[in-house]
């Protein structure tokens, strides 16, 4: 018996690395996570699980595309290089403490989904992403949710068929 799908949002900042970077690069690996919960749900994370790409610290924030997770976690090299913005010294290669995954380009929405729309909409009421406060950079998204932003943002895609 096939795992269910998963659903994901992962965030990243526009200026850094955006859905039209992903969409160009057509794969990525999502590195650079040092917030203990954020790992967590990237060592969760199977091949085959979607996310909700979302560009944050961006004028507005929202939700911009989709990923699909192409390799499960593995160690995140970049704790290692001491001239990595992610270096790690006490992170030990024989029980490395951050993980990546890699992610694969799905779509690029035409209309992005403001931060604003998705804490207006009733049917997104308990999203992480909505809640004050709410700073994950990884975080998991339900079904129902991930499908209605997809359909907020005029996408085809309105179930895990």
């Amino acid at each position: 018996m096939a795992a269910q799908r998963q659903y994901w949002l992962i965030k990243s900042e526009p200026d850094v690395f955006s859905i039209a970077d992903l969409k160009r690069d057509k794969t990525t690996h999502w590195e650079g996570v040092r917030n203990y919960q954020a790992r967590n749900h990237l060592a969760a994370m199977k091949k085959g699980d979607w996310a909700l790409f979302y560009h944050s610290n961006a004028d507005p924030p929202a939700a911009a595309g989709i990923a699909k997770v192409s390799r499960e976690a593995y160690p995140d090299d970049a704790q290692f290089d001491p001239k990595s913005d992610y270096y790690d010294p006490r992170s030990d290669r024989a029980k490395p403490r951050w993980v990546r995954v890699d992610v694969g380009f799905v779509e690029q929405f035409k209309e992005p989904v403001s931060l604003a729309t998705l804490k207006d909409d009733p049917a997104l009421e308990g999203m992480l992403v909505i809640k004050k406060g709410m700073r994950l950079s990884v975080q998991p998204v339900t079904e129902a949710h991930f499908f209605h932003v997809c359909a907020l943002a005029g996408s085809k895609r309105t179930s895990g068929a």
